[in-house]
């Protein structure tokens, strides 16, 4: 998962391009990258890390330029590395830089077809790099000295016939402005907004509408499956339809966890969907377990707050706040394996012993993943006197990896795969466990725009919008992200931040 952003402005874009990467910091926390450009000059600061620590004062006053694109990164895949930060950069036609969100699904077709047909070097193993070259040489193919926004969309069109699987993207042409457009099914999120002044329009691409918030940006609109959008440097705005045909399936999981809930997505509040999952539960609880005996709520900060006070107060229970999270704790590279989790949730969460002593509490989280985390949790719950512990998750259990962008680890680290849910409540030491339903989580979605018929539901279901996954992918999926291999890369001088 990663945040992007783009700004063409009439003045200096590196501090707004910060803030930008400050506010989506939600979205990745292994490295952070801006690139600017003036006079056609491209600047460039990437590094691991979080956006503060990799920008110092000096570095910002390097990254010259009214238009710029910024990233923040969390891998899907193999290590962190400053090689793999974006925003990545070649330089031919014209130069060309790119921060992408999402994860391709054919990319071991496309390094074959760019080394033996495009010819083209590729430097990494980052599928971001693969879409860089793929939109380059499309553009290549042009042979003209200068751009067209046609050149531009039929650059991209032509990206879209050959890649696969899921991408929000911003692409920067230096001397012509910046690009930025999405995969025809819509899967991450990426919207555009203006800003009027007295010099003229500027404009915003980014994953999330919060971003254009905070910099005084009127959010325009989501950009479409399949649709580009291309600024110039002047100002000048273009829109096209890229795609030949479009499914509409963004992914759910946005409104669950990733999203700021102060974001919009697809004219859908996050928030406000995040209010309707706690309806839900709330609902699943008096039809189930109408005699409940849940004393007192008690979120697991921070994304399933909304869920967890909407149901509270649909079911007329206490809501307290249990768990003081330490927002200061120093970043820790460590691997990712299941014990250093446990030590980690122990450091980041401190129980206040008043909310749970003598109590039957309901603790709500907006997932259950590995379940490692939660295990941890509901004995920390128990260590601080509850009587009994009941969990909560405002998504139905997690049993398939994702392929489009998402860090879910392989299937059999998962801890709902291949069990039921008494299972998986006897597994995480629970009293009881109480699972959204799928159907009752895409209706508190859907109901915010009725417009969008169905979503990438895949880790819940199985059932993968590109059609292109089968049961050979996924064991390469799963070899790239099991925790052994992690361990692998780490002890080879590769380090990832949980």
């Amino acid at each position: 998962m990663c945040g992007i952003a783009g700004i063409v402005s009439h003045r200096y874009v590196n501090q707004e391009l910060y803030d930008a990467l400050t506010v989506l910091q939600h979205r990745g926390q292994d490295a952070a990258g801006i690139v600017t450009c003036e006079n056609g000059r491209l600047h460039l600061r990437k590094e691991i890390g979080l956006t503060r620590d990799v920008f110092t004062n000096s570095q910002m006053l390097k990254l010259k330029g009214n238009m710029g694109i910024a990233h923040v990164r969390y891998p899907t895949a193999g290590c962190t590395s400053s090689a793999e930060a974006q925003p990545f950069y070649v330089n031919s036609p014209f130069g060309l830089t790119l921060a992408h969100n999402g994860n391709l699904t054919n990319t071991e077709e496309l390094k074959q077809a760019l080394f033996v047909e495009d010819q083209r070097h590729l430097n990494t193993d980052s599928d971001s790099e693969i879409l860089l070259n793929v939109f380059a040489h499309e553009l290549q193919q042009l042979h003209k000295l200068s751009l067209t926004p046609e050149d531009i969309f039929n650059a991209v069109s032509a990206v879209h016939k050959r890649c696969r699987g899921a991408y929000a993207v911003v692409i920067m042409i230096a001397g012509f402005g910046i690009l930025g457009f999405r995969d025809p099914h819509g899967i991450r999120p990426i919207v555009f907004g203006e800003r009027k002044s007295e010099e003229g329009s500027d404009f915003m691409i980014a994953s999330e509408s919060v971003a254009l918030d905070v910099l005084d940006f009127n959010l325009i609109r989501d950009i479409e499956p399949g649709e580009a959008v291309f600024i110039e440097t002047d100002g000048t705005l273009h829109i096209k339809q890229c795609a030949e045909t479009v499914d509409h399936c963004p992914c759910i999981f946005e409104y669950v966890y990733f999203a700021r809930p102060d974001s919009i997505i697809d004219d859908i509040s996050v928030y406000k969907a995040r209010l309707r999952m706690g309806d839900k539960l709330a609902a699943k609880v008096l039809r189930e377990w109408p005699d409940h005996d849940i004393d007192v709520i008690i979120p697991i900060p921070d994304t399933s707050r909304t869920s967890a006070l909407q149901m509270a107060h649909k079911l007329g229970v206490k809501f307290s706040e249990g768990f003081i999270k330490n927002r200061y704790i120093g970043r820790t590279f460590i691997m990712p394996g299941q014990q250093m989790r446990k030590k980690s949730v122990r450091q980041k969460l401190n129980a206040i012993d008043l909310e749970f002593d003598g109590k039957n509490v309901l603790l709500v989280d907006d997932s259950v993943v590995r379940g490692t985390t939660s295990e941890q949790i509901i004995q920390m719950a128990r260590d601080a006197g509850a009587k009994k512990v009941y969990f909560a998750s405002a998504a139905p259990p997690v049993r398939y990896p994702n392929v489009y962008g998402i860090d879910m680890p392989a299937a059999h680290e998962l801890i709902a795969h291949g069990r039921t849910e008494d299972e998986v409540c006897a597994a995480i030491g629970a009293d009881k466990l109480i699972y959204q339903d799928l159907q009752d989580l895409i209706d508190a979605v859907q109901k915010g725009n009725p417009e969008i018929k169905h979503f990438d539901t895949s880790c819940f279901d199985h059932h993968y919008i590109t059609g292109d996954i089968d049961d050979a992918y996924l064991e390469r999926v799963e070899a790239l992200r099991n925790d052994s291999v992690k361990v692998e890369q780490n002890a080879s001088d590769c380090i990832i931040e949980i």
